[in-house]
């Protein structure tokens, strides 16, 4: 209470204003009215009173409005008034609002406190947010809505606490994540901004988000108002988006393989009519931007980096983003993000950087996207943040890109300049930045072409070879001399803007080009005024600028000693150690090399690889600049103090080392280029593989064809040989007329015994009739009785099965007879044919005597058929006989088995009738006993029998006389 007494100001004793007293009243009738409805109205008047009178609403009835929220719950009204009479109490906004430019910033603060204070009190008791939690479930409007802007404005409070009494509640996030499915605009609006509040530096609260299908939902939302054309909501979306992605790499993972990316490629799908861009439009570009750079950030872990990347370029986004990039009427601010969000997308991905290489500018004659970068980044009159953005953009594409790097550094080369001049290359701009008279593009230039060279030996020594014109007349220079002239003229030439940039822009790349490259370093000390410009430096004393001039000196001088290879007499590493002890001094060497690492613009580019300055003059230093200056500096203090003993035992190292990188060189070229023939064998094998199952195939094919033809040759033969022997059995034939009606008396012998084995036949079918005659006889007279019935089906079934063998030797005698009539009848087609030829020539009397034979053949066959089709009339006949025969049998067997069913029923009845006798017989019995007992007298059967008798004939005249 002294608190709050203190925030209201003044004395704490006095008289009350009105208002307060109104309140104490209010306060009085919502403890103690019985009614609801008085209830009710004082809750709606605290309400009214609750914006003036913040503070007193605040001391007097948060207790009693609490007690409501418990007690009240049936009546949304009185739940409504109560919550939103909370909500004016804790929340600052109504009061920011309210306030004037002229008050003073001390009010500000009490007002921030004052609502910090009510949420701590509220908070105090945990179950105040669990009991909030449970009426923002409730559907009716005016119980929900004040719940959500309550909940909403205790995270704005006291964000930590209320997260983590909300995350210890059972289900308490999955509750609020209802509210983005609620089909009124309003609660669902609001409730993005709860979860903006609620997700804020809290990874666990994150991930249940993420997993309560937060990202489908928002991403639906976003669709519906319109992508970037889309209002407020969507920029309230992408807020919480960035909350849920940005540092937490388990929600990134889950975007990505929900296979959330893909639907992000529509948000930059822009028109060719980019003018008039909205304020909300650029907002809402701009935060979709900068939520694919959450995705992509140099930040996150590499793996992760990369999946993403990869997703983007599979499904167009990074293409749609450089459309962007080459539209015109893009407003700058969007463009910068999309330069800086393609930088991100691109770097280190080798088939990215590969794609942004083949993307050309929209113009006449087409240019490369890189080229007309590049001349935005040299231009001064292009806005500083642009520029920064686009040196961004090419340190990303050359960053483990050595492809990328040796395209760069073969635009300077002699053997690639176009002699035309017709088209501007990236390392012509790159030179003409780097000896511009603006400094902030030699800066910028002189980074660009560092990172051209960073780890690459091969490429540091091939920029050794570019020569550069500098007046008519004049022989050319190396780009190395060149950029050691300007360093040293520096102060004698008039440049735009910091004359230390240049400095150290050109001090940056020659220490990036001459670390770890023998070469470079022998070109440097080779020109005899570089090692002397550098000593005075270093020693001079400078201003605080000068310093780090200085100390980069200092670094170029020690990576020209730790990486001499003495191959130079008057420049040893031993020799320029005692140059520096002399004319320096080692304590001040090491000193001055320290100024580096301990400034502070040093500093800040350590920090991410972006560059990002707040002003030109802050621009210094490069992030892997940095890198290289931190394995480098202790590397050259041990070298600066070491004895020459020291040096020739680490030359010897340095040797065995390289001899021994040499050889593990050698062999990984070895490998490289046995990898390379086993790929190109294995192509081979592969190749003839398919060659040899094509021709297989073909072989397959043509041995099929061959046996066709074999197969039609064969029977091509076959009938040659045949005609051939029907040619010369008729030319036999008709030699040898003898011969002939031998075969013709042979066949005669054969007819002669085929008709006597047919009349045999027929005796045997005239016996099989006459069984089967009997057989019909005693089925027609069978019996009576049931034992001559099964005799008679026992003799049926034994017949039958007799003449069923008999019918089938009949059978395979009739079919051997049709087999033999057959070749009787080919045979005298041959006759026919023989007597038929004219080319034979035989005389009449040999045509006579084949046509008689001819003719009784002819004869001969038609009986014979004729008999055979009798014989098939009695097969047919004796069939119907055995199958009529068959049916009898199984009628008779159907009867039996029916009269066979009926006795077993009789008999079974006679015996349950017997049974039941037996049991009346004991039955009678055992009375008669018990009444013989008794004394009861008991008349035999007989005498029962009798009197019964005599009642029926005396009741039959009784009926007669009637």
């Amino acid at each position: 209470m002294n608190f709050l007494r203190g925030v209201m100001g003044g004395p704490s004793a006095g008289p009350q204003p009105s208002g307060a007293d109104t309140i104490q009243k209010l306060c009085d009738r919502v403890a103690s009215s019985t009614l609801l409805d008085d209830r009710r109205d004082a809750v709606r008047a605290l309400k009214s009173l609750s914006k003036k009178y913040r503070l007193e609403v605040g001391i007097q009835a948060m207790e009693h409005l609490i007690h409501v929220l418990q007690t009240d719950r049936s009546d949304s009204e009185i739940i409504g008034y109560a919550l939103d009479t909370l909500y004016n109490v804790i929340s600052n906004d109504l009061e920011e609002e309210e306030q004037d430019d002229s008050e003073e910033e001390n009010s500000a603060k009490q007002v921030d406190d004052l609502g910090s204070q009510f949420t701590e009190i509220f908070i105090k008791q945990q179950e105040n947010v669990t009991l909030l939690l449970t009426l923002v479930e409730e559907f009716d409007f005016h119980v929900r809505w004040p719940g959500v802007k309550l909940l909403t404005s205790l995270l704005k409070q006291q964000g930590p606490q209320v997260q983590q009494i909300i995350l210890v509640s059972p289900m308490g996030v999955s509750r609020l994540m209802d509210l983005l499915a609620d089909s009124r605009e309003v609660i669902r609006n609001d409730g993005v901004l709860l979860l903006q509040q609620l997700t804020k530096s809290n990874a666990a609260i994150q991930k249940i988000v993420a997993f309560e299908n937060a990202f489908e939902r928002l991403l639906d939302i976003i669709t519906e108002e319109g992508n970037s054309d889309g209002g407020i909501v969507v920029e309230d979306c992408l807020l919480l988006l960035q909350n849920l992605l940005k540092n937490n790499n388990s929600n990134q993972n889950f975007f990505k393989e929900g296979s959330y990316i893909q639907r992000m490629k529509p948000w930059f799908e822009v028109g060719d009519d980019n003018c008039g861009w909205s304020a909300q439009k650029v907002t809402n570009l701009h935060l979709m931007l900068q939520l694919v750079r959450v995705l992509v950030s140099p930040t996150n872990p590499p793996g992760a980096t990369s999946s993403c990347q990869k997703a983007m370029f599979h499904c167009g986004l990074l293409q749609q983003l450089c459309t962007i990039l080459m539209a015109t009427g893009v407003p700058a601010d969007i463009l910068t993000e999309t330069i800086n969000t393609v930088s991100e997308v691109i770097r280190g991905c080798q088939t990215n950087q590969d794609y942004f290489a083949s993307v050309n500018a929209p113009s006449n004659p087409p240019r490369p996207a890189i080229v007309v970068l590049l001349m935005s980044m040299v231009n001064e009159r292009q806005p500083f943040v642009l520029r920064c953005a686009v040196l961004y953009c090419f340190q990303c594409f050359l960053y483990k890109n050595q492809k990328g790097q040796g395209e760069i550094v073969s635009t300077l080369l002699p053997s690639t300049i176009d002699a035309t001049g017709n088209s501007v290359s990236a390392g012509q701009l790159l030179c003409g930045g780097l000896f511009s008279t603006d400094s902030l593009s030699n800066w910028c230039a002189a980074v660009a072409l560092a990172h051209a060279l960073q780890e690459n030996a091969t490429l540091k020594e091939q920029l050794l070879r570019v020569q550069l014109a500098t007046s008519i007349g004049n022989p050319p220079v190396s780009l190395l001399q060149q950029c050691t002239n300007i360093l040293s003229q520096g102060d004698k030439i008039d440049r735009r803007g910091s004359k230390v940039q240049t400095r150290v822009g050109l001090l940056m790349l020659l220490c990036t080009w001459l670390s770890n490259c023998s070469i470079a370093v022998t070109h440097f000390l080779h020109n005899p005024a570089n090692v002397p410009f550098l000593t005075g430096q270093i020693a001079e004393n400078l201003g605080e600028e000068e310093q780090l001039v200085q100390g980069l000196c200092a670094l170029l001088l020690g990576i020209s000693i730790y990486y001499n290879d003495n191959s130079l007499e008057n420049y040893r590493k031993e020799k320029l150690k005692q140059l520096i002890e002399k004319r320096i001094g080692r304590e001040n060497f090491i000193e001055k090399l320290g100024f580096i690492s301990k400034h502070e613009l040093y500093s800040r580019a350590a920090q991410k690889p972006q560059p990002s300055f707040s002003s030109p003059d802050h621009m210094m230093f490069d992030h892997e600049f940095t890198k290289l200056v931190k394995e480098l500096e202790g590397v050259i203090s041990k070298a600066i103090y070491k004895s020459s003993e020291e040096d020739k035992k680490e030359e010897e190292v340095k040797k065995t080392l390289e001899q021994h990188d040499n050889i593990v060189t050698h062999y990984k070229k070895v490998i490289r280029e046995q990898d390379q023939e086993l790929e190109e064998l294995k192509q081979r094998i592969n190749t003839l593989t398919s060659q040899n199952e094509q021709l297989q195939a073909t072989v397959t094919q043509q041995v099929s064809q061959i046996q066709q033809h074999k197969d039609q040759y064969n029977l091509l033969k076959v009938q040659l040989g045949k005609d051939t022997q029907h040619h010369n059995s008729h030319s036999d034939m008709f030699q040898m007329n003898g011969i002939q009606t031998e075969e013709v008396s042979k066949l005669k012998e054969e007819l002669e015994e085929w008709k006597n084995k047919h009349e045999l036949l027929q005796g045997q079918l005239r016996e099989k009739d006459s069984v089967i005659e009997i057989l019909n006889s005693s089925q027609l007279e069978m019996g009576t009785t049931e034992q001559s019935s099964q005799t008679i089906k026992s003799g049926g079934l034994e017949h039958s099965s007799e003449l069923q063998k008999e019918l089938e030797v009949l059978r395979s005698q009739m079919q051997l007879q049709a087999a033999e009539i057959s070749k009787l009848q080919m045979e005298n087609q041959k006759l026919q044919n023989a007597t038929a030829d004219p080319v034979l020539g035989d005389s009449g009397a040999t045509a006579a005597t084949s046509s008689e034979l001819e003719a009784r053949l002819e004869q001969e066959i038609k009986e014979l058929k004729s008999e055979v089709k009798a014989l098939s009339e009695e097969k047919e006949s004796l069939k119907q006989h055995l199958d009529s025969s068959s049916s009898t049998v199984a009628i008779l067997q159907d009867e039996k088995s029916k009269l066979q069913r009926e006795v077993a029923e009789s008999k079974k009845e006679q015996d349950d009738l017997l049974v039941l006798l037996a049991d009346q017989d004991q039955k009678i019995s055992a009375l008669k006993i018990k009444l013989k007992d008794l004394g009861v007298p008991v008349e035999d059967e007989d005498d029962i029998e009798s009197g019964d008798q005599g009642d029926e004939d005396e009741d039959g005249d009784e009926e007669e006389q009637d």
